[in-house]
């Protein structure tokens, strides 16, 4: 796509395409987040697009300006995507461990999105509503606002960090992935106590566990520190404190 601006009010297509679906911005962002799990980037083109929906490519421009306009809207669905199935409990630890643990487990369904999406800011409305729950649920934790926003950058960048690494993963042809889970076993676990006593001592558990996402062990971290200022701060403001 290239940059064209079409207005808001003569973006909605009345007409069928010739599959007999009616256009919508929702459809588009669907059948983008598909193609792109089954192509890649070079899924989103407007050729590739309109092929799909049975559409003239030039009727995208409709709805979105360019490729990259399309682009964040696919990441604003995935952030929407995981809003849709997350309830608050009034824990703050706990819902924000449930969040982190929802993103990444979304990233992981549509890895190839979450590779190209997770960097990126979208200014849409279901990543604006995940900032405004995000440090909700830590205002009314107890944090002060400024570590709450600290706090909140710190746990978001965290999660989309672990969704992209993880994805491109997810994403590699079988036999790499395979071939790097062996090194573990090929490698590391051979080598000798003289030379490497730590990775040595250790190779039975790295062999474990570095078949595994860190994500759960970093986020548990996250938040253990977390509460830990929480409760300086309780301290701080305890009419008992010593001076």
């Amino acid at each position: 796509m290239t940059e064209r601006v079409v207005a808001p009010a003569a973006r909605q297509r009345r007409r069928p395409t010739k599959q007999g679906v009616v256009l919508s911005e929702e459809l588009i962002v669907a059948t983008a987040l598909r193609l792109i799990e089954e192509h890649g980037a070079e899924a989103l083109s407007v050729r590739r697009l309109g092929r799909a929906l049975g559409a003239d490519p030039s009727s995208l421009y409709r709805y979105f300006r360019h490729t990259d306009d399309l682009m964040l809207a696919v990441a604003d669905e995935l952030i929407g995507r995981t809003l849709r199935i997350w309830r608050p409990t009034g824990d703050w630890r706990a819902d924000l461990r449930d969040l982190g643990l929802r993103i990444h487990t979304g990233a992981l369904a549509h890895p190839r999105a979450a590779v190209l999406s997770s960097h990126r800011v979208t200014g849409r409305a279901h990543e604006i509503q995940a900032v405004e729950t995000i440090i909700g649920v830590l205002r009314d934790g107890g944090f002060p606002d400024a570590e709450a926003v600290r706090i909140y950058h710190a746990f978001i960048d965290q999660a989309l960090a672990f969704a992209a690494l993880d994805s491109a993963d997810r994403v590699l042809p079988k036999a790499a992935r395979d071939a790097e889970a062996a090194v573990w076993r090929a490698t590391y676990a051979r080598l000798p106590a003289d030379t490497h006593p730590h990775i040595a001592a250790t190779a039975r558990h790295l062999m474990a566990d570095m078949r595994h996402s860190s994500y759960p062990a970093a986020l548990d971290l996250l938040l253990g520190a977390t509460a830990a200022r929480l409760d300086e701060f309780r301290a701080q403001e305890s009419p008992g404190r010593s001076h």
